[in-house]
């Protein structure tokens, strides 16, 4: 049987924790913090000074100061929230000097953070009580009452209201910002918990803020593939209804219920580890634990409308490809490199399982056992462990607990340490974020590897160039032609399998995983994931295109943006410009929302190409299904 997991909304626990630091979110006109942004600055935030190593100055009239752990930093300027900027390989040191220094609020925007890096930080955070982090790999945080930002979230989109949202993804976000703006109800605090595969503050965190926070009323919650993280709100979400009289009313999505198995959807974190439930799960336990579904967020802002009219009120009485995996016969030279005993054979009923991967909840490594290759939940369980833990040998009561799951006799424990050593080896010197093994024990008591199937965390190699041995292994000859050729040019290109007909063109990984979802679910069939980046560009919409219609397949396109820093204008410039240079002659339908969109669909409209603009979802859905010669679904 699996092993049980206390319950993790206990009131036990350790006096000091990281767990008492989350009052720290509640950021309003009070936060004073540390950042380098004018925008934020007119806004209204009140930003006390920024940090650039080995300098000491001034700009924008505020001082600039060398390092958050200066003295005269903390006594100047007396920050409650540091944002960093810095770009993925350095991200880790600002973190750590932020919490040297006791920063309350830590807000990390960079994406490509390794995650052994993320891995060692958050060793740190679970040691103190003192400092809290937003992030990696998200927009930031935003209170619109409050009238203070800590991140690059794009303005014009928010109002002061009283719906709090808590995402992954960041323009997805954006789009559920712009519908509750658009229904009069504006936001009370906007937490990203970020695409990344280990959050500073998850789901969980966010929703206990909401909670107790007068000025939220209403909580949005947007997930996506990978992780526990929803179905841990969805049993907090189960808990909060059982034991509140006027629960607030809670809304969600569930983003990449149609992204192929296997695949790295544009976050670094949207990937679905064995024995982790896939979208369409999660969908599931939120919306039997009592949360509204939508399948996009447009539906936000009047859905939230109708639950509010629906609610009664009751006043208080006492006044919140990103990866490389290598061939088998590599793996298994791995593995021999560290003395595991490999056998080239067929998949046994006997086979046993074991995964070394990331434990997202318990925000450490761990081990998953199971003796089902598919690692059915019923025959499966995790053991999540320090990242500081020392070798493991049969007296590490890990081992007998992983022994005991796979109903291994006690002869081969000592096999069963020296695999897990091994793979734990290679998880930390290689950085990996998914070890699989299939293996099989003999009668001397090895445990033999019979496949095995390892993934590398190919941020460390980006943003500082470690590993390159490993990435080396790659032979992009063998790899789809499109998704390299899109690599190049910073976009990410998931060809997808069957009969699709209609090209995807999205600007961020949550909101294109979410686009497939919702035309799948109106009867389309679509040929693509694509992702053009959070700061698509005219040029960067170009290659896209050159891209999709690549595919023989593709009979229309959909193009889904939602200008937050990229301006909708100047989408529509790339799409003409597409248009013109490629000579197309596919029907593109256009639906652009956010910055200049406006100004952007008149561009579209007045183009004299064949081009369809529209400004909802559904109706632009509508029409691309039936220019792809599908049949919309209640048509």
């Amino acid at each position: 049987m699996p092993v049980k997991r206390l319950n993790r909304f206990s009131t036990l626990g350790p006096r000091y924790s990281y767990a008492d630091t989350l009052p720290n979110l509640k950021i309003g006109a009070h936060t004073k913090a540390t950042a380098n942004v004018k925008e934020s600055l007119a806004w209204g935030t009140k930003i006390v000074g920024g940090v650039k190593p080995g300098i000491e100055g001034e700009h924008l009239g505020l001082p600039v100061f060398p390092s958050v752990r200066a003295t005269q930093a903390q006594e100047k300027a007396k920050p409650d929230a540091s944002a960093i900027y810095v770009p993925g390989n350095s991200t880790a040191k600002a973190v750590e000097e932020a919490i040297e220094a006791e920063i309350p609020l830590v807000v990390a925007v960079a994406e490509h953070v390794p995650i052994h890096d993320i891995l060692r930080i958050h060793s740190m955070l679970q040691t103190q009580s003192k400092t809290r982090l937003v992030g990696a790999n998200c927009p930031g945080i935003i209170s619109a009452i409050g009238k203070c930002r800590i991140g690059f979230q794009p303005l014009p989109c928010f109002a002061p209201g009283n719906v709090g949202i808590v995402a992954k993804s960041g323009t997805l976000s954006y789009e559920t910002v712009a519908s509750t703006t658009r229904a009069g109800l504006g936001q009370s605090l906007c937490i990203s918990m970020g695409g990344d595969v280990l959050a500073g503050t998850n789901f969980v965190d966010a929703l206990k803020i909401f909670e107790n926070d007068p000025d939220t009323e209403g909580i949005i919650l947007v997930g996506e593939i990978g992780g526990m993280a929803e179905i841990d709100a969805a049993e907090w979400i189960r808990d909060y209804h059982r034991r509140s009289t006027n629960p607030k009313p809670i809304m969600a999505l569930v983003g990449g219920r149609y992204a192929p198995p296997g695949r790295i959807m544009g976050h670094a974190g949207a990937w679905t580890a064995p024995g982790e439930p896939d979208a369409s799960a999660k969908y599931k336990a939120l919306e039997s634990a009592g949360a509204v579904m939508v399948n996009h967020p447009e539906d936000f802002g009047q859905g939230m409308k109708t639950l509010f009219s629906n609610r009664a009120r009751v006043q208080d009485t006492t006044s919140q490809t990103r990866s490389l995996y290598i061939k088998q016969f590599q793996a298994l030279d791995m593995l021999k490199q560290k003395s595991v005993p490999v056998i080239d054979a067929p998949p046994s009923d006997s086979d046993l399982f074991l995964s070394l991967t990331v434990d997202r909840t318990a925000l450490t490594p761990c081990v998953v056992a199971s003796t089902k290759a598919d690692f059915d939940p019923s025959h499966t369980a995790r053991f999540p462990f320090p990242y500081k833990t020392p070798d493991f040998n049969t007296s590490n009561p890990l081992i007998g607990n992983i022994a005991s799951q796979l109903q291994l006799p006690e002869t081969a424990h000592g096999g069963l340490a020296n695999l897990v050593q091994a793979l734990w080896q290679i998880f930390k010197e290689k950085e990996a974020y998914l070890l699989e093994v299939r293996a099989n024990p003999s009668t001397q008591g090895t445990l033999a590897v019979r496949g095995a199937r390892f993934g590398f965390d190919d941020a460390a190699f980006r943003s500082s160039g470690r590993h390159a041995e490993v990435h080396q292994l790659r032979n992009t000859a063998e790899e789809v032609s499109e998704e390299v050729e899109a690599e190049k040019d910073g976009i990410v290109y998931v060809k997808l399998d069957g009969e699709g007909s209609i090209g995807t063109l999205v600007n961020g990984a949550g909101l294109a995983m979410n686009t497939v979802d919702a035309l799948t679910l109106h009867g389309g069939h679509c040929a693509n994931f694509l992702d053009t980046g959070g700061k698509a560009t005219s040029e960067t919409v170009k290659s896209s295109f050159r891209i999709i219609v690549s595919d023989a397949r593709v009979k229309a396109i959909f193009v889904n943006i939602f200008g937050g820093l990229t301006r909708c204008d100047m989408i529509a410039e790339g799409i003409i410009m597409a248009f013109r240079d490629l000579n197309m002659s596919v029907p593109v339908v256009v639906r652009l929302r956010g910055t200049n969109e406006e100004e952007g669909q008149k561009m579209i409209a007045e183009s004299g190409l064949p081009l369809h603009a529209f400004d909802k979802f559904e109706d632009a859905a509508k029409k691309v299904i039936s220019l792809a010669g599908g049949k919309p679904s209640g048509a």
